[in-house]
């Protein structure tokens, strides 16, 4: 996953990922949290598109910093435990009207 600065309406980190056809699409950051339980990072995003829509469509992902600032290697959540306490922790930012507040 590429980092990529977006200055026209930059207020968070916007990153190119690359579907398994190739396909580049811009996603926005909505949150980045480590876990007590098992101290790995974690990102939310969203594409960048649906940023002024009513809903958006939020990915989650484990990562890794490679420490030089450069890519950051995203990791599926494949572990029901692990995605349980990731939706926990999103669901803390989402109020009653089911509005993401980051």
């Amino acid at each position: 996953m590429k980092q990529q600065q977006d200055s026209s309406h930059y207020d968070g980190e916007v990153f190119t990922l690359v579907d398994e056809k190739g396909n580049e699409e811009l996603y926005k950051e909505a949150l980045r949290f480590q876990s007590d339980q098992n101290h790995k990072w974690y990102i939310v995003l969203y594409p960048l598109d649906e940023e002024n829509s009513d809903e958006v469509s939020l990915q989650a992902f484990s990562f890794r910093d490679d420490g030089q600032g450069g890519d950051i290697a995203l990791e599926p959540i494949d572990n029901d435990e692990e995605w349980d306490m990731v939706s926990e922790v999103i669901n803390t930012f989402v109020d009653d009207d089911g509005n993401f507040n980051a």
